[in-house]
C-alpha cells in the first residue's frame, strides 16, 4: 500500500484529493491530509511514498515544510509542491532536484502532468 500524505490549508482541496485518489487507486493507497502543517510535521517520515504539499500556507511556507520533510528523510523524488502561481514562478522558488515537480493547480496542463506523477509513484 502506498502512504500519500497531503498538506493543504483548504480543507475542500483536502477532500477533493483524497475522494480522487481514493476512487483512481482504491485500497492501494492510504491518504492523510492535513489542512494545517503543524499538525502534519510529526507524521513526516521517511515511509511516504509522495508528499503533497502547498506553497502558501498560513503559519508556514511551503518550501520550509519541503525543507523540513527532506530533514526527515523524504526523498525529492517524492515531493509535489502545488500552487496556484504560475509554473515558471513555482521553478523560480524551486530547483531542479529540489521535488519531483511543481504544479500549478488550476492549469489543466499541469494538472495532465500531474496525474503522470501520480499513475508512475502508484506504479512503484
Amino acid at each position: 500500500m502506498k502512504r500519500v500524505v497531503i498538506v493543504d490549508d483548504s480543507p475542500a482541496y483536502c477532500d477533493l484529493w483524497c475522494g480522487f485518489l481514493g476512487e483512481r487507486y482504491g485500497d492501494s493507497v492510504a491518504v492523510e491530509a492535513y489542512s494545517h502543517p503543524y499538525d502534519a510535521l510529526p507524521k513526516i517520515d521517511d515511509g511516504i511514498d509522495l508528499l503533497i504539499v502547498d506553497l502558501e500556507m498560513p503559519g508556514m511556507d511551503g518550501k520550509k515544510f519541503v525543507d523540513y520533510a527532506r530533514q526527515k528523510g523524504v526523498p525529492a523524488r517524492r515531493i509535489v509542491v502545488t500552487s496556484s502561481h504560475s509554473a515558471e514562478e513555482l521553478h523560480e522558488r524551486f530547483r531542479i532536484g529540489e521535488t519531483i515537480a511543481v504544479i500549478n493547480k488550476t492549469d489543466p496542463k499541469q494538472q495532465e502532468a500531474f496525474l503522470m506523477i501520480l499513475d508512475s509513484v502508484m506504479r512503484r
